[in-house]
């Protein structure tokens, strides 16, 4: 490994995802001022290919912050961390032996800390806010992210304040209390939590830490691109099925896909990228289908799966862009058939996936059945988190 001196983020600037213009990053930033569009983190990659290289990496600590250099945190004093990040990629042969594929992989994210891939985002996040003074957060969230950010305030001494749909699952309203939070439930939608949320950041000063209403979240996220490219060898698999709500995993992977051939880790292939919702909140699906790159909002979204009940996603033309790109495509599938893929990954692999995770599963059964996706390529699910965090509502959906 090399000396810990070198080993420093290489960030330059921030940049506006719609428009390309730059703007800079040591001062708090929300969205660009260029366009109210996203903003994406750029570092310089032939710098941080110096030492972020295939020999070097794989003596590193086993957590997302083995890749400092394209990563947005600066002084490492100011890293929150709980461990996150390099989870498993387990290879699934009774459930690809079931479905006649030998190359099925799964992405069990339900192991991280406070069980979703949230805490990834919210790491990054929470740890770039404290570098930037930002010691009072906010956000809205229908479930894990807010536990998660209560989770990394806690650790760095912050204040964290949460805006959550009433319905969202019980295991989430109480990881908040338990971690510290000012919980706030809110009658409504994810939309109508993001909107008294940022009532409450205008009025008392919190930063809000909504997706991708920041830069940093998607950093985190995009670990799980790294991750998969160094688990599988430094190759690429022919696809990945993402369960999408906000869409900042697909945004992540999707950068992340970008800066590992900069790094030269990788040549220009790309994964076809499966965007999945559910029938019920399906605003990117529609906007996939339609051929256009962004979304109209769902008026009256319902599912059972928490993460995917996002009726409209800040980032909807980067998830498109993202699935065009890479030459995959958008698909919906119902409550149920979520459900069953939960029961068929838990009893087939030993992985007890939230819904979001069993959405990955039902939507392959449904490529293999169209032809889209053949039983040679190699597929990655990513299960997003722990179906724990969900008993609540797969009880009853399970007839308990």
């Amino acid at each position: 490994m090399p000396a810990r001196t070198k080993i420093r983020s290489q960030i330059t600037h921030l940049e506006c995802s719609l428009t390309g213009t730059p703007c800079g990053y040591v001062i708090p930033q929300r969205l660009s001022p260029d366009s109210g569009k996203p903003l994406l983190v750029r570092y310089d990659l032939e710098k941080a290919a110096e030492t972020l290289t295939k020999s070097d990496i794989v003596a590193r600590e086993p957590n997302m912050w083995r890749y400092r250099e394209v990563m947005p945190v600066v002084d490492p004093a100011n890293i929150v961390t709980l461990g996150e990040g390099f989870t498993p990629l387990q290879h699934a042969r009774r459930l690809g032996k079931h479905l006649g594929m030998s190359s099925l992989l799964i992405k069990d994210e339900g192991v991280n800390p406070t069980g979703s891939f949230k805490a990834r985002g919210l790491s990054a996040a929470v740890s770039r806010a404290l570098e930037l003074g930002q010691l009072k957060l906010t956000m809205p969230s229908a479930g894990n992210a807010a536990g998660a950010m209560s989770a990394y305030a806690a650790a760095a001494g912050m204040e964290a304040h949460v805006y959550m749909p009433r319905d969202a699952p019980m295991a989430n309203q109480l990881e908040c209390v338990a971690y510290g939070a000012d919980l706030n439930l809110v009658d409504g939608f994810i939309t109508d939590a993001g909107r008294l949320s940022g009532e409450a950041a205008e009025k008392h000063g919190y930063f809000d830490v909504s997706t991708l209403k920041e830069p940093y979240r998607v950093e985190g996220k995009k670990t799980m691109g790294y991750e998969i490219v160094e688990q599988l060898g430094f190759e690429v698999p022919d696809v990945v099925i993402y369960p999408t709500g906000g869409g900042t995993g697909i945004v992540g992977i999707w950068k992340a896909l970008d800066e590992m051939e900069k790094l030269g880790w990788i040549g220009s292939e790309r994964p076809r990228m499966i965007c999945v919702q559910a029938e019920e909140c399906a605003p990117l699906v529609n906007a996939y289908n339609k051929g256009e790159e962004f979304a109209t909002p769902i008026e009256n979204p319902t599912t059972l799966a928490a993460g995917m009940r996002v009726p409209a996603a800040v980032g909807d033309f980067l998830v498109i862009r993202a699935v065009r790109e890479s030459g995959g495509t958008a698909l919906t599938v119902t409550d149920e058939q979520m459900v069953a893929s939960v029961v068929d990954m838990a009893r087939f692999e030993g992985i007890f996936p939230a819904p979001e995770g069993g959405a990955t599963l039902s939507a392959l059964q449904l490529l293999l059945d169209s032809g889209e996706v053949s039983r040679s390529d190699r597929v990655v699910l990513l299960n997003t988190g722990s179906a724990l965090k969900y008993l609540d509502v797969l009880g009853p959906a399970l007839g308990l």
